[in-house]
Formats: structure tokens, sequence, C-alpha cells
């Protein structure tokens, strides 16, 4: 299975936590990877394990979304537009092995595929400005550095 099919599948059980309990999840989550054809026990380690990376940080993931999204609260986000925001926003913050750009466009693609007719514009702007603060973070430690190095 490819990342962009395993990407879509965690985006698909990030979906259905917004409509089940943690506990409902558990079984949830086993129905839906029983129900994929011909997944690997690797892919299926491979979703399991990031979907959990991802619902650990959930509360850290929207309070950046909350913060970027002026006049856009999660709570008042598309369903689709924030499940696609908070699996690019861990990609981007938390995950190395997945490139800033990749981790955009993969998000964005989502949001065309399974929300509105805005929802691609929508996330790649909103996944933009998270982009942008954290190249700002990155370049003012990177000077930081070098001016500790001069000294």
């Amino acid at each position: 299975m490819r990342r962009r099919e395993q990407r879509e599948h965690i985006f698909k059980l990030l979906f259905m936590t917004e409509f089940n309990s943690q506990n409902e999840m558990k079984e949830q989550q086993e129905i839906y990877l029983d129900e994929i054809e011909e997944i690997t026990d690797k892919d299926r380690a491979y979703i399991q394990e990031k979907y959990a990376h991802v619902m650990e940080h959930i509360e850290e993931i929207d309070k950046k979304l909350n913060e970027i999204s002026h006049g856009w609260r999660t709570r008042r986000m598309n369903r689709v537009d924030l499940t696609a925001l908070r699996l690019a926003a861990y990609e981007i913050g938390y995950d190395q092995d997945v490139p800033v750009g990749v981790a955009i466009n993969e998000a964005v693609e989502l949001a065309k595929k399974f929300g509105g007719e805005a929802s691609g514009s929508f996330v790649n702007g909103i996944l933009g400005k998270i982009a942008n603060a954290g190249e700002t973070k990155d370049e003012t430690k990177d000077e930081t550095k070098s001016e500790t190095e001069t000294v």
C-alpha cells in the first residue's frame, strides 16, 4: 500500500473520531481496518500507529489551528477540512519523515476529494500559515545559533 493510501485511511479514522467516543473508536478502528482489502500487517501497524500519534497531540494541534486560523475556530470548521488540517499539522509539527510540502499537498488533495468546493483553498491557506510560522522559528534558531557561535 502506498503512503497516499495509508494517509487516506488515517484521515478516515480521524474523521470517524468526530462521531464516536474514544471507547467506540477502538472497536470502529478494528472494524474499519478489517474491511480494507489486501492490507498487510505492516500497513495496518503504520495506520494504527500514526492515528494514535495524531490523537495524542490533538489538543496541541487544535490549539495551533485556533491560533493560526483567525475567525475560524476548530469547532466551527467543516469536519472534513478540520480532519485534513489535523493530519497535516501533525505531519508538519511531529513527523520528521514527511516533508512540509508533501503534508500540505496531501491535505489539500484530501480536502478536495472529500470536502466542499472551497475546502482545498481553505486548507492550503491555513497550512501555509503554519508552515511559514515554522520556517520563521527555524530561521530564528539558526540566526541565534550563528550569533552564539560568533561570540
